[in-house]
Formats: structure tokens, sequence, C-alpha cells
């Protein structure tokens, strides 16, 4: 069992923070320990300071990527926090329906997909929104996210007959295909539809050629401290369109003083 010294822990905090914008917390040493004896023992690393050393000196990236991979949490679920789709379906693509006809091109980023969930979810309510005529507008979502192991997973498409199993009726026989009866993978036509790749957040530059209609980054910025989480506000502000929403997390929210978005409802939010 490996122990984590204070200068340790916090010469890994200040590296997370500083090139991940993730604020570790003191408390969660016991946490950091749990994850990263596997990769210290394995390696045949003495300690953290020697761990560390490697990981800030790997040229590579694949150190700072492992170390990623085990520190960041992934949980989500179909149809996680519902009311957000609730009102991405009935609110906001009427409105954007009706101010895009002549583009016909929605342009959505899912920041922080995790395992896709959120994404497919998203194309799925497209799908079902525009019916026939979706093959008209261009409607592919962004997915993003700083761990690659999710990200292969997200990929893949697949999940469990639990993992699905609060999702409509209708949408487990149009979306997915049965693997063995128990897993499932969700179908081609909206699989096509997302667009999955490494991301990191904390970047100084946003390499976005066109700015979005929709943001979901939900349950990503309680990771960061306020002001991280503000400056990372204002870059989706500025990738925002006028009359684009950002939706986050429900146990989340924004420093009216420091945003520019608009207040909608609990975690939604516009730009004028």
């Amino acid at each position: 069992m490996f122990d984590i010294k204070d200068k340790e822990f916090t010469k890994l905090s200040e590296y997370m923070k500083t090139y991940y914008g993730i604020n570790l917390k003191p408390e969660k040493k016991p946490l950091v320990v749990s994850r990263l004896q596997n990769v210290l023992s394995e390696c045949n690393f003495p300690d953290f300071t020697t761990y560390l050393n490697y990981v800030m000196s790997d040229k590579t990236g694949e150190a700072a990527t492992t170390l990623i991979n085990k520190l960041t949490t992934n949980h989500t679920f179909f149809m996680r926090e519902a009311e957000h789709f609730s009102y991405f379906k009935n609110t906001v693509l009427p409105y954007l329906s009706s101010t895009q006809t002549n583009k016909k091109d929605l342009r959505i980023w899912s920041a922080g997909c995790s395992s896709g969930e959120e994404p497919y979810t998203l194309a799925m309510i497209i799908s079902d929104y525009f019916g026939p005529s979706r093959d008209l507008w261009d409607t592919k979502i962004l997915a993003t996210d700083i761990s690659s192991n999710v990200l292969e997973e997200a990929t893949k498409a697949k999940y469990s007959n639990e993992e699905i199993s609060e999702l409509p009726k209708l949408w487990k026989t149009k979306y997915f295909e049965s693997i063995n009866g128990q897993n499932f993978r969700v179908c081609e036509t909206i699989r096509s539809e997302v667009i999955f790749r490494k991301f990191n957040l904390n970047n100084t530059s946003f390499p976005f050629s066109k700015k979005f209609h929709v943001i979901f980054c939900r349950n990503v910025m309680i990771y960061f401290d306020s002001n991280t989480k503000n400056e990372l506000v204002d870059k989706f502000y500025k990738l925002t369109e006028p009359g684009g929403y950002l939706f986050i997390g429900l146990s989340e929210s924004l420093d009216r003083n420091e945003s520019k978005y608009n207040y909608i409802m609990p975690s939604v939010y516009r730009r004028d």
C-alpha cells in the first residue's frame, strides 16, 4: 500500500490544476492513492515522487493520459437529468428549427461526454423531432472528453440491457441492435450523427471554426475552482451563437455577476 506525502499531493494538485483545470482537494488523498497504487506497483515506481516526475517528463503524453483516466470520474447514464432533454426537445429544437430553416445547420457540443449516453440521447431526440426531413439538416453532434478510456467506450456504443432500461421502449427497438439479448449497440444511423474527439477544456484556445447553437457541459465544472469555471464559461459564451443555449448540471450554477449568459431556468442559460 502506497502513501502520498503532503508535498507529493500538492505537486500533483498543482499539475492537475495547471494543465487540466481539475481542483484536487486534500480530502481526495485517499481516493488518489486507491486509484493510482496499481499504476505505481505495476510500473515499479517506489513512491509518488518518482511517479509524478515520470508523468511530467514523459514526452509521449501516455503517462499523463493514464493519470487522467485514473483520476477522473465518468459516472453517467441514459436520461440523466431528464428535464434537460425535455426542454431541448420541446423548446430548443422548435426554436432552432424555425430560425435555421435556410441554412439547416445545427451545431451541438456535448462537452465532457463521458461514455456517450448524452450525445447519443441528443441524436435520438433530433432524429425523432425531424423525422423524414432529418437528412435535409446537418445535425451532427461534437462529443468531447479528456479521458481516452471513456471515448473508446463511447465509440463502441455498446450498453447492457440494464443501462438502457430507462429509455422509451420505442427507442430500444428503433435505435438499438441486440448483440446477445443482454447487450445492445446504438444503431449506425445514430452513431454516424456523433463525432467523438479528445479535448481538454482547460486548453487556452478552442480551435472551433464555427459557433455552437447548443452546448451541454453537465457535471463537469464541479471539479473546477471558481476562477477556472468562470474562464471556461466565458469561452463557452464566445462560442455560443446568439440565441443559443448552455446546459450545465442540476447541481451546478453560474455566477450571474460573472457570466454574460441569461438565466432561463435552473441549469439552463441562453445567450442574447
